[in-house]
């Protein structure tokens, strides 16, 4: 399929040809909702932990007589039913990275950039390179390509393009090696430059 390619002023600079087994598949919620919590899983740290019983630094001496305290018989501090005992059954140190299988990865990278095709939310431009790198400028652009809230995925980042626009809020930059589900389908539109959809075909081909 062909879409308009456009330049950072908004103006038209020729067309490009999206092949059809990457932007042109039907979207399907379950491959893309089993991605993203696979990469939501993958990203948590997962350095939780609490202290069991036996790493509390209390007394493990018995500290009642066995009878006649017409209390219970304990013999430990360290306990969970008492302040400042052990917990029990608490968190520990994990990790929470479930398994899935690259072949659905790539397929689920596929049926995103799909769905952001299929519902008008994707826009190719020319390059992401400015000539006054500034935040004013890179902002003006912006306003101009109505991608405030937007995904930037580049063959390669400029390093004065990157700088720029990091303080714009609502806007990311992304190499093609860094594109994934979860970015891509929490964005509003999903703006490629040329060499980043030659990158993203050769990639998911």
């Amino acid at each position: 399929m062909k879409t308009d390619v456009l330049k950072l002023d908004a103006s038209k600079a020729g067309s490009v040809d999206l092949d059809d087994a990457i932007f042109g598949l039907e979207p399907r919620k379950d491959i893309l909702h089993r991605c993203v919590v696979y990469q939501l899983a993958k990203r948590q740290q997962g350095t939780h932990k609490t202290q069991p019983r036996n790493e509390v630094s209390r007394t493990g001496k018995k500290f009642g007589r066995q009878k006649g305290s017409g209390g219970a018989r304990h013999g430990n501090r360290r306990a969970p039913i008492f302040v400042g005992g052990g917990v029990a059954h608490g968190p520990r140190t994990r990790s929470h990275a479930i398994d899935l299988p690259k072949k659905v990865r790539r397929l689920a990278l596929k049926h995103a950039l799909s769905a952001k095709q299929a519902e008008g939310s994707l826009v190719v431009i020319e390059d992401a390179n400015i000539k006054d790198a500034k935040t004013k400028a890179v902002a003006d652009a912006i306003s101009k390509l109505d991608i405030a809230n937007s995904l930037i995925v580049d063959a390669q980042v400029d390093e004065k393009f990157g700088l720029a626009i990091r303080n714009l809020p609502g806007v990311n930059v992304l190499p093609v090696i860094g594109a994934n589900v979860y970015d891509i389908l929490r964005a509003e539109k999903l703006v490629l430059t040329k060499a980043a959809v030659e990158g993203l075909e050769a990639r998911l081909k």
